[in-house]
C-alpha cells in the first residue's frame, strides 16, 4: 500500500506547487493564529486555487470558534479539517467538511478508546506530546507506542524528516504522514530539497 503524505503549515504558494509536483497529496493550512505558520484564508484561498485535482486542501485549528472554522472553510475552499486542541466529536462533526482528530501521544495515551470517541473521523493524525503546545514541536513521540491495530486510519506526524521517515512506517504501518518543519528551511518556508528526501523516505 503506498504511503499518503501531506505537508503542513504551507504559506506560500511556490511550496505548494513544489510539493504537489514531489508527489504529496495534501497541504495543511494553520489557522490558528498564535502559530508562526499562521495564513490569512484569502492567501490560503488563492493557494488553493492553484492546486491540481486529486491533492486535498486541509485546515488546522486548535479550540476554534465555530464561525472561524465555517468562516475559512467556506473561504478557503477546504476539502478537510484538521482539529489539534480539546475539540470534543460534536463539535468536530457539525461542519460540512470531514475532519480528522489530532492526539498528542505520550505513555498512557489510549489511542484506541480516543478511536472509539471520534468515530465519525475520517481518522487520527498522532502527534507528539509537549505541555502548552498542541503541535508543531519538531520532535518524534515514541513509535512503539502506536496500536498494531486502531479501528480509524492513523496519520503518523511529530518530528518526522527525511532520515526518519522510512523507519518510522515501517515500524507503525500508518495510512499516512504529515510532516512540517522536517522539510523546512525556515518556519513556513519549505525547503525543495527536503521534501524531495523526505519523499525518497516514504517510497
Amino acid at each position: 500500500m503506498s504511503i499518503r503524505v501531506k505537508v503542513c503549515g504551507i504559506t506560500r504558494s511556490e511550496d505548494a506547487r513544489i510539493a504537489v509536483q514531489l508527489g504529496v497529496d495534501a497541504i495543511g493550512f494553520v489557522f490558528w493564529p498564535h502559530s508562526s505558520r499562521f495564513i490569512e484564508p484569502s492567501a490560503a484561498r488563492q493557494i488553493g486555487s492553484e492546486i491540481p485535482p486529486f491533492v486535498c486542501t486541509v485546515g488546522v485549528y486548535v479550540d476554534p470558534d465555530a464561525g472561524w472554522v465555517e468562516e475559512t472553510a467556506r473561504i478557503a475552499n477546504l476539502n478537510l479539517l484538521q482539529f489539534h486542541g480539546d475539540e470534543t466529536p460534536e463539535f468536530c462533526a457539525q461542519f460540512a467538511q470531514p475532519y480528522i482528530k489530532a492526539i498528542r501521544v505520550r505513555p498512557g495515551t489510549d489511542l484506541l478508546q480516543y478511536a472509539h470517541r471520534y468515530s465519525s473521523a475520517k481518522g487520527l493524525l498522532l502527534d507528539t506530546y509537549a505541555e502548552n503546545m498542541p503541535g508543531g514541536t519538531g520532535h518524534a513521540f515514541d513509535w512503539q507506542l502506536v496500536p498494531k491495530q486502531l479501528p480509524l486510519p492513523f496519520i503518523l506526524s511529530g518530528g518526522l524528516n527525511p532520515e526518519n521517515v522510512a523507519a518510522a512506517i515501517k515500524l507503525t504501518q500508518p495510512w499516512a504522514v504529515d510532516v512540517s518543519s522536517g522539510v523546512e528551511a525556515a518556519k513556513g518556508i519549505k525547503d525543495e530539497q527536503k521534501i524531495f528526501a523526505f519523499m525518497q523516505g516514504v517510497k
